[in-house]
């Protein structure tokens, strides 16, 4: 599963871009808003990746933060990967927060294709979440370090949940002092060692 991308801007666009690492061009889905953010010959980009039957898709932030709200919103019945892009590129993942948690339906409504019950659906079920859940990833919380938002990023998507993934992560760190000079890969390996410690076989 790739989570992370970072090589040579070969061609851009407002909507998807292509990035050569190590000779291999991915094209990667985006936002306008990470689409200005990519000023630079060389980028890195937060990936998202979507498996379907007929194709694999990657959908690339320039936040940690802003992918994690891309992941929040495919969690909704009825929103797919293209809705929930559609709906980052409409309207910045800050605002989308503020208005997801004060349940400001009407703000959604003004975003291109969605109606009044997906508004009420995203702001009630994304409300209810906002409230029983830490919201690092979405805040972009300092008190939640680069590294480990990227391995839980990684480790969610896999099907783990974010209270045993901490958990694994806080042994780990325990006894690593190289933890966040150690390569990410290494590092998924390591906990996913932890993570399965305690399952049953």
């Amino acid at each position: 599963m790739i989570a992370h991308l970072s090589g040579k801007l070969i061609s851009k666009g407002m909507t998807a871009s292509v990035v050569d690492c190590q000779g291999v061009g991915y094209e990667v889905f985006h936002t306008p808003f990470c689409a200005e953010k990519l000023t630079s010959e060389t980028v890195s980009l937060f990936i998202h990746t979507q498996v379907r039957e007929d194709a694999i898709q990657l959908f690339g932030f320039a936040q940690p933060e802003e992918r994690a709200m891309f992941r929040e919103l495919l969690r909704v019945n009825g929103i797919g990967p293209k809705m929930a892009l559609t709906i980052l590129s409409a309207i910045p993942h800050e605002e989308l927060s503020s208005a997801l948690a004060s349940k400001d339906a009407a703000r959604l409504q003004r975003i291109p294709g969605i109606g009044k019950k997906t508004a009420e659906r995203l702001s009630v079920e994304l409300s209810d979440r906002l409230a029983q859940m830490k919201w690092s990833q979405i805040s972009g919380d300092a008190s939640t370090p680069p590294r480990d938002m990227e391995l839980e990023s990684v480790l969610l998507n896999l099907g783990y949940q974010k209270s045993e993934i901490q958990k694994a992560l806080k042994a780990l760190r325990s006894r690593e002092t190289s933890f966040e000079s150690m390569p990410l890969e290494t590092l998924v390996k390591s906990t996913l060692r932890e993570l399965t410690q305690g399952r049953p076989v």
